[in-house]
């Protein structure tokens, strides 16, 4: 579980593929910053495992084919690009973001940003859309932001510059691709209203005036 507060930013030096699996070599902006083998850290804004402590600065961590695929690092990682990262949120620390599980939903692209830091994405899958309302959170390459307005195809967010400082947000331009992970208090809200009884192949929590008559409420 993260908070979506990027501790600092790393750059990726190695990047292999072996039996299935994507390594990833990263060097941190801090040091000691991966403290143990296990440890989960959000690499703009996907939860990966570190797999080995290099030194001070280095470590390497795991992907899974499905984590590459779902995210831009499929078309876009190599040597040299720069990421977020955070380390997993402490039991009893302070929750200033909000709950991010680090599992990206898929990728938006940067259509515009003006002079007044207004950021506009457009979610390659659509769908992803029924997550994301207006004044609601989202998670943006692992970035806790709010949302402006969320509309059929696109949303908007406001980027103050002290956000913009200190992640990679700072450097995306019109037509930039970032990882977006929706609340997942709406994925549980959706998956709920619309669960499927298949023993007898009916929507039991399928909202509509008749279901709510039938609980009572109206």
């Amino acid at each position: 579980m993260f908070t979506g507060l990027i501790e600092t930013m790393g750059r990726v030096e190695a990047l292999n593929k072996s039996g299935g699996v994507y390594e990833l070599e990263l060097k941190a902006g801090i040091k000691n910053f991966a403290e143990f083998i296990g440890q989960s850290i959000s690499v703009s804004g996907a939860c990966l495992t570190v797999t080995e402590i290099l030194n001070e600065f280095n470590f390497r961590v795991q992907l899974m084919p499905e984590s590459f695929n779902r995210t831009w690092f499929k078309d876009s990682l190599r040597p040299g690009v720069r990421l977020n990262l955070e380390r997993a949120l402490k039991l009893g620390g302070r929750l200033d973001g909000h709950l991010v599980l680090g599992h990206v939903d898929g990728v938006a692209v940067l259509r515009s940003l003006d002079n007044n830091k207004i950021a506009v994405f457009e979610p390659e899958d659509h769908n992803l859309l029924r997550g994301i309302v207006n004044k609601g959170s989202v998670a943006v390459d692992g970035v806790s932001l709010t949302v402006i307005e969320a509309g059929d195809k696109t949303f908007s967010l406001g980027l103050i510059p002290e956000t913009l400082k200190n992640c990679t947000l700072g450097e995306i331009k019109a037509g930039s691709r970032v990882n977006i992970e929706t609340d997942i208090l709406g994925k549980f809200v959706e998956r709920l209203l619309n669960f499927k009884d298949f023993k007898n192949n009916k929507n039991n929590f399928n909202l509509s005036l008749e279901r709510l008559s039938e609980l009572g409420y109206v």
